[in-house]
């Protein structure tokens, strides 16, 4: 980490990152977009140990969009080959690391070896309790709003509870990170500055970050950068300091 006060330094409790640009980053140096996905695989390794060892209690990293479903097969159907490698190399470490995996989307509809894949690193990790990683695939925030809508519809239909009784935590409850605090830090990398249909809810008073650099060439400094700006911003809730 670059030099600051220790005292101004802030890290986020919940950090979420748009990985953007893999596609961008191989076509750069002449490769075909799915090396340019492998390599992004390998970046996440190294950022989600680094988040995890600064102090950083959730990481949500946003993989596949259920708008994502768009691009050509060929490489759709590759990225769901990563998963299945990413856990079957790291499964032990991220236990080693105390590290919980869980998975925001609707993981229902992707290839059933990598479905299995989710479904086994989730339970084999459940009981961790250091840190989470949040995997948001086949994931999209109006889909989600949608989805919690109907779980809430569908209870007051069965009298479990009133509308009068419905409020912000209500919602909360039925969202994919029901158990997950507010995001602090929002990144985006490939210097696209839109929030894409990320974790809308969530990041309602989430500090946002946009940086140049492609995702697969993000590394541990480039992470230090937009923490030590993150300490710098002054976060209000929509309240005044006295």
């Amino acid at each position: 980490m670059a030099k600051i006060n220790e005292q101004e330094l802030k890290i986020p409790t919940h950090l979420a990152i748009i990985l953007d640009g893999n596609g961008r980053w191989a076509q750069k140096r002449g490769l075909v977009r799915m090396m340019g996905h492998k390599a992004g695989a390998k970046a996440l390794k190294y950022i989600v140990n680094y988040a995890f060892s600064l102090g950083i209690k959730v990481l949500s990293v946003y993989c596949f969009s259920t708008e994502n479903w768009k691009r050509d097969k060929e490489e759709v159907d590759y990225l769901f080959t990563l998963p299945v490698e990413y856990f079957s190399k790291y499964q032990d470490r991220l236990i080693a690391n105390g590290t919980r995996v869980m998975f925001s989307g609707d993981i229902s509809k992707l290839p059933t070896k990598t479905m299995l894949s989710c479904d086994s690193i989730a339970l084999n990790t459940k009981e961790c309790k250091s840190n989470i990683l949040n995997i948001c695939l086949n994931y999209g925030a109006k889909d989600e709003l949608v989805r919690a809508t109907k779980l809430i519809a569908s209870k007051v239909l069965n009298n479990e509870m009133s509308i009068e009784e419905i409020d912000e935590s209500t919602i909360e409850k039925h969202l994919y990170t029901k158990d997950l605090p507010p995001v602090d830090l929002l990144i985006r990398t490939s210097n696209e500055k839109r929030i894409s249909n990320f974790l809308l809810w969530q990041i309602s008073y989430a500090e946002l970050y946009f940086t140049k650099t492609h995702w697969p060439a993000f590394t541990k400094k480039e992470l230090d950068k937009a923490i030590l700006d993150y300490s710098k911003r002054d976060r209000r809730f929509g309240g005044v300091k006295k």
